[in-house]
């Protein structure tokens, strides 16, 4: 078993037993995610501590997301229900990159095709060095700021 889920499944018990309610939720719902997630497909399958860490990212950013919608519409008790349960999955997250790590990481990738080209990457070539920044990134940063910072570096 994937040593993260089994400490997803460890920490719930000890919420439960310590009745923190909102951390019991929002492990249960973690721990929901990946069994789907699992058992997904033609065949149930274990999944990786990687392969989890991509669940609980998708599970984090539904957060966000509902959280600012929450806000929109005036509902703030809600809203700051998903900002509590997004801090308990944030903690089986990896640290996330800051602007300037981001932009390191995408100059190396825009250097490497560069070097592949032997010229340096346009527009149509974006796929080419997205692939090779998401494959150093790997979960450390959303997609969106991966992409914008893809743009901003072929545009400039």
């Amino acid at each position: 078993m994937a040593e993260l889920k089994t400490r997803l499944q460890n920490d719930l018990t000890v919420a439960m037993k310590a009745r923190e309610t909102v951390t019991a939720g929002a492990l249960r719902m973690a721990l929901t995610a990946v069994t789907n997630e699992e058992v997904s497909g033609k065949q149930a399958r274990e999944l990786s501590d990687d392969e989890v860490v991509k669940v609980l990212s998708r599970e984090a950013k539904k957060r966000k997301e509902a959280a600012e919608a929450f806000d929109g519409a005036g509902r703030t008790e809600k809203a700051e229900l998903e900002r509590q349960e997004l801090a308990v999955l944030e903690v089986y997250l990896p640290k996330q990159l800051d602007d300037a790590e981001l932009a390191s990481i995408v100059d190396k990738a825009f250097d490497a095709v560069a070097a592949q080209l032997g010229e340096a990457p346009g527009q149509k070539q974006m796929g080419q060095v997205m692939k090779a920044v998401n494959a150093e990134v790997a979960g450390r940063a959303e997609g969106g700021r991966v992409a914008a910072a893809v743009k901003a570096k072929l545009a400039g």
